[in-house]
């Protein structure tokens, strides 16, 4: 009977957080990463962050309570009016850097083998971009404020190619080219 009773109050204590939970958790992951807005003093593209723990715990609202925790533009901007919150307020995944890689790849082949990219995996395979310079590079080594720029000049690659060519530039003495030819009659 006992058993019962502690079944009964442990489900009730799951819906019970699942519930209370939810809001902020979906507030939280909806501001985490980097974003890019257009700065309304400059109309130039700016990296930001949001602070997501303060949107997480005022998730419980229609409207969360947030703010920067860091930009492009700082220090020497520092005490400009924020309009730019705005810009994230109203559409939050169209100003999150993977969101907007995300998109970018859709419909994409690598440069190099010409295979689709198909989904992304942010954890473990991550594509990377052949740069204006002939040279793959990682996301990571992207500025969010120069992301824009980036998109407009690169080409995806795939995370294999981006390997290969990382380790063909960085190791030339040790890459043999070789030109297989089909069997044929």
């Amino acid at each position: 009977m006992w058993a019962l009773g502690y079944l009964l109050v442990a489900v009730g204590l799951a819906v019970c957080l699942y519930f209370g939970l939810r809001r902020p958790v979906r507030a939280f992951l909806k501001f985490r990463g980097a974003m890019v807005v257009t700065c309304p003093e400059t109309a130039q593209p700016a990296g930001v962050k949001v602070d997501a723990r303060r949107a997480a715990m005022s998730g419980g609202r229609e409207v969360p309570d947030f703010s920067l925790t860091s930009c492009s533009r700082w220090p020497e901007r520092q005490e400009c009016g924020r309009q730019c919150l705005k810009q994230i307020e109203a559409a939050p995944e169209d100003c999150l850097v993977r969101s907007i890689l995300d998109r970018w790849y859709q419909g994409k082949d690598c440069v190099f083998c010409g295979k689709p990219l198909g989904e992304i995996n942010w954890e473990q395979r991550k594509p990377a971009l052949l740069a204006s310079d002939g040279r793959s590079m990682e996301w990571a080594q992207v500025l969010p404020e120069n992301l824009p720029a980036v998109l407009a000049a690169g080409r995806a690659v795939c995370w294999t190619c981006h390997v290969t060519e990382t380790f063909r530039r960085q190791h030339p003495e040790l890459v043999v080219d070789r030109n297989f030819r089909q069997a044929g009659p």
